[in-house]
């Protein structure tokens, strides 16, 4: 059986599992597990054979098969977006063009799609790449007004033509080869002596750029497309002037040629592609693509098919003959991805990009749901609690459908572009900071403006809430974080430290400590409680814009403009690892990490769970230093031999042990109060007296230091500040609950119990309890119902009387039987 030459050549390119390969899975970076998004299109190019449609991309080159338009392959390894494609006359070799952070020339083996070599030397961004008929040079045009010419066997440059005084746009090779085009930012197209360099002569007459030029399969004619909204036709041979062609209503971005010469394709910003009839000019007719631009327009080698690529992030392919409609290639982003959310069940993925669009994506199989269209670029998304709506910050502040993406309102205020957006916990209020130097909070239901927080007197670039709902914390241009009540919008502190604008704050999952990421490269970590500085994390070399907590609270994750996200260990602030990946989001289940880049796709990764090294403060060995190993140590005071209580291997469990382990504790990112269920085991008694034997040690080592500050803290936290009776739980009960009240002070504590008569039902003598909290079910006041002969009473509301010293207070209660 005889291959046919076009199946023979996409075998030897992509073996036949690569046909079932999910395309969200090729040339991932190394620990990545998918790739939502194809990238935004910058140029598209067939195949000399028309068995292959090549898409430059902003993060690599997308090959397709024309006959399936099935992905097949993608060429990485570009550091920046590839502006520019094209095949050799014999289709064995591709060249690409990219852009500014890298400025450089790939050639691609096209069979097997392996690199080739890396052509340096341009300054600034690749914009167009063009063969010579015989495949042996290599033309470049870049934004560094230069154009470059290539050995392609060699890859040695053989001369740099220079004269554009703008942007080189477009370059291309006349078919003898003798002839080389330009077309510049500068409105002028230059012909060159391809063999010498020599510049033939300038053609004058666009007023804007020329972003495309193109020969006639004849070589006698030159078709250029400009930002004034024309094609024009030039004669080769003379360089006049042949006609204009007018009708577009945008900048024109591409002009290509039919391959009989007698057709002008052209695809413009006013979200058209134009076909004319090149002798006489007329105008064939109109393709209506979209809304958007149309930036790159191509005819198959056949002239059957037009394919384009477009603002909107398709690639659509036409019929030549009638312009109808063929297919529509999906999945292409149009830019930079400002902003990623997961839903609060972690099944959809929505990204805001600059194009304005919010894009929801399943985030199991990276498939697009459905596109959002606002106005503006999506600078910050986030979904409601209940997943039922998505908050939108861009120049104005809009509400979503998320199931349906239809919009539900636009909440007015805001006098600038709106940088955050955040939903309190229990989603009836938004909170939105912006550009205005404010953060405003609103009803999410009805929309309504509840009130503005000023103070800031820079950009607001970062809103988050609490866990509890009750504070509001906000980033600014002006280097401060700010914490604010949330319910009544009190100015509660600011957070000072970091030397440039805090980009992004985000609260812990049990509401202890705020994490800001700054400009000035590093993360703060603050008690939120207090507002005193923790520790500051060090290691990126960029702006950090964005950090955040693991749902678990174990991990802060931060992206930097480095381009990289790092991990740290939210206790020790250890770093953990780094990705090569520049922004972060966690999933609900806190197992996967996504990320949005600059090159309009979504990376997702999984997070592999990292065990620390085992500290001698961690007494218990759970893998982490808290409260619990101080009781543990505290416990057995005074015993000898091994013990893992005896941190510091002297021989004996003493004082000095506890404050070790103290200090462990004050150089974690926890304030002691972060340990609730643990602080029920301690009395204020306890731990002043630890302190006053640890201060007569007189320490002075900085572990030990910390353990004193630290147990200073703790005393501070086992002791009110004032004796209070708080409300009984359960409440109504039957039969039996329980009473919860603090002490300020050490005093004899008798709680009576009063029916609505005022009748003593039962009094309970707690005798004398030292200064501390008594909330939890261990230490709080228990009644079982009954009365003082062990009845049980009646249903009905009953008082309670707490007696302390001189301090007492009455409360209410109902039985319910």
């Amino acid at each position: 059986m005889k291959i046919p030459v076009t199946l023979l050549i996409l075998f030897l390119l992509f073996p036949l599992n690569t046909f079932a390969q999910d395309y969200t899975q090729f040339s991932l970076p190394e620990g990545a597990k998918a790739r939502i998004g194809k990238g935004s299109i910058n140029e598209i190019q067939y195949s000399p054979d028309g068995t292959r449609l090549a898409v430059a991309s902003s993060i690599g080159i997308w090959i397709y098969d024309t006959a399936t338009l099935q992905e097949v392959a993608l060429l990485t390894g570009h550091t920046g977006s590839v502006n520019s494609v094209s095949f050799s006359p014999d289709g064995n070799t591709l060249a690409s063009g990219t852009g500014y952070r890298d400025a450089t020339v790939r050639l691609w083996d096209a069979v097997t799609g392996e690199h080739i070599r890396t052509l340096t030397g341009h300054t600034d961004s690749v914009y167009s790449v063009s063969f010579s008929p015989d495949g042996n040079t290599l033309a470049s045009g870049s934004r560094d007004a230069t154009i470059r010419l290539w050995d392609v066997a060699t890859g040695e440059h053989i001369r740099t033509l220079t004269g554009h005084t703008g942007s080189v746009e477009s370059v291309s090779f006349s078919p003898d080869g003798n002839t080389l085009a330009s077309g510049s930012l500068d409105a002028t197209i230059r012909l060159w002596d391809a063999a010498t360099g020599a510049r033939i002569r300038t053609l004058t007459g666009h007023t804007n750029s020329v972003n495309s030029v193109s020969f006639s399969p004849d070589g006698r004619t030159i078709a250029s497309g400009s930002g004034d909204a024309t094609i024009r036709l030039w004669d080769v041979a003379t360089g006049e002037h042949i006609r204009t062609l007018t009708g577009h209503t945008g900048r024109v971005w591409s002009v290509v040629f039919s391959p009989d010469g007698r057709t002008v394709a052209s695809g413009s910003g006013d979200g058209t592609i134009r076909l004319w009839d090149v002798v006489t000019g007329a105008h064939i007719r109109t393709i209506r693509v979209h809304t958007d631009s149309v930036y790159s327009v191509v005819f198959s080698p056949d002239g059957r098919t037009i394919a384009n690529g477009s603002l909107d992030g398709t690639i659509r392919l036409w019929d030549a003959a009638t312009g109808s409609h063929i297919r529509t290639l999906t999945g292409y982003t149009v830019g930079d991805v400002y902003s990623v959310a997961f839903s609060p069940e972690g099944r959809t993925i929505a990204s805001g990009s600059w194009d304005g669009s919010i894009r929801l994506w399943d985030a199991v199989t990276g498939a697009h749901i459905r596109t959002i269209r606002d106005m503006y670029t999506a600078f910050s998304i986030s979904y409601s609690p209940d997943g039922r709506t998505l908050a939108s910050g861009s120049y104005d502040l809009n509400l979503w459908d998320a199931a349906t993406g239809t919009h539900i309102r636009t909440l007015e205020g805001h006098t600038d572009r709106v940088n955050s957006v955040s939903f309190s916990p229990d989603g009836r209020t938004l909170a939105s900071g912006s550009r205005d130097e404010t953060v405003r909070l609103w009803d999410a239901i009805t929309g309504a403006h509840i009130r503005t927080l000023t103070g800031h007197t820079g950009y607001v670039y970062s809103v988050s809430f609490s866990p509890d709902g009750n504070t509001l914390a906000s980033g600014s241009r002006d280097a401060t974080v700010r914490l604010w009540d949330a319910i009544t919008g009190r100015h509660i502190r600011t957070l000072e430290g970091h030397t440039d604008r805090v980009n992004s704050v985000s609260f812990s999952p049990d509401g202890r400590t705020i994490a800001s990421g700054s400009d000035d490269e590093t993360i703060r970590l603050w008690d939120a409680v207090t507002g005193a500085h923790i520790r500051t994390l060090t290691g990126h070399t960029a702006n950090v814009y964005i950090v955040v907590f693991s749902p678990d609270g174990r991990t802060i994750a931060s992206g930097g403009w480095d381009g990289t996200t790092r991990l740290w260990d939210a206790v020790t602030g250890v770093h953990i690892r780094t990705e090569g990946v520049n922004g972060v989001v966690f999933s609900p289940d806190g197992r996967t990490i996504a990320n949005d880049d600059w090159d309009g796709t979504i990376l997702l990764w999984e997070l592999t769970p990292v065990t620390p090294p085992l500290l001698i403060e961690d007494v218990n060995r759970d893998g982490a230093v808290n409260i619990q190993d101080l009781v543990l140590v505290a416990g057995q005071l005074g015993q000898t031999g091994q013990n893992d209580a005896d941190v510091n291997g002297d021989g004996a469990v003493n004082i000095q042990d506890l404050v070790l382990v103290a200090g462990a504790l004050g150089s974690t990112a926890a304030a002691p109060s972060s340990h609730p269920p643990l602080l029920g085991s301690l009395t204020a008694a306890d731990v002043e007296g630890w302190l006053t034997a640890a201060q007569h040690l007189a320490l002075t080592d900085a572990q030990s230091k910390r353990g004193i500050l630290f147990l200073e803290r703790l005393l501070a936290a086992l002791t009110p500040k004032e004796t209070v009776l708080l409300p009984n739980y359960p409440n109504p009960f039957n039969p039996e609950t329980w009473i919860p009240y603090h002490l300020a002070h050490d005093a004899n504590v008798t709680l009576t119990i009063y029916d609505t008569k005022g009748v003593i039902v039962r009094q309970l003598d707690l005798g004398h309890q030292a200064a501390g909290y008594y909330t939890d079910r261990a230490k709080a006041a228990y009644w079982d119902g009954r009365n003082a002969n062990g009845e049980s009473v009646a249903s009905g509301v009953y008082f309670y009387q707490l007696q302390a010293g001189n301090y007492s207070q009455v409360r209410r209660m109902v039985i319910v039987k």
